[in-house]
């Protein structure tokens, strides 16, 4: 029989549940990442664990944060200089850096 541990104690009420977390590399928009982290950070938990709690409840239809947090947001946005809003959600286009191409004229060596 193995043991396994749990990362730490929940903060909702009831009974404890055990879940199988899993890595994931998602891309996601530079500012809104920042103010992501410093959300968690005001509430001391992970990133993961407030994305996980954010994504519940918006399943059920439910607003995850309190009239307190969105203030805490409102301030991290303008900290962050994070401009968008909800109506932006499926507009976003990745920035993309295109190389300079080398020239391709050749230069011609001029006598001496």
């Amino acid at each position: 029989m193995s043991k396994e541990k749990t990362s730490k104690k929940p903060a909702g009420q009831g009974p404890s549940l055990i879940v199988e977390r899993t890595q994931t590399g998602v891309r996601i928009e530079k500012r809104l990442l920042k103010v992501l982290k410093g959300l968690a950070e005001y509430h001391d938990m992970t990133l993961g664990d407030l994305l996980e709690g954010i994504v519940l409840h918006a399943f059920d239809g439910r607003h995850p944060f309190s009239e307190e947090t969105r203030r805490r947001i409102n301030d991290l946005k303008r900290i962050y200089g994070l401009d968008l809003d909800s109506t932006a959600s499926h507009r976003l286009m990745e920035k993309v850096e295109v190389p300079e191409r080398p020239s391709t004229r050749k230069t011609a060596k001029r006598p001496a």
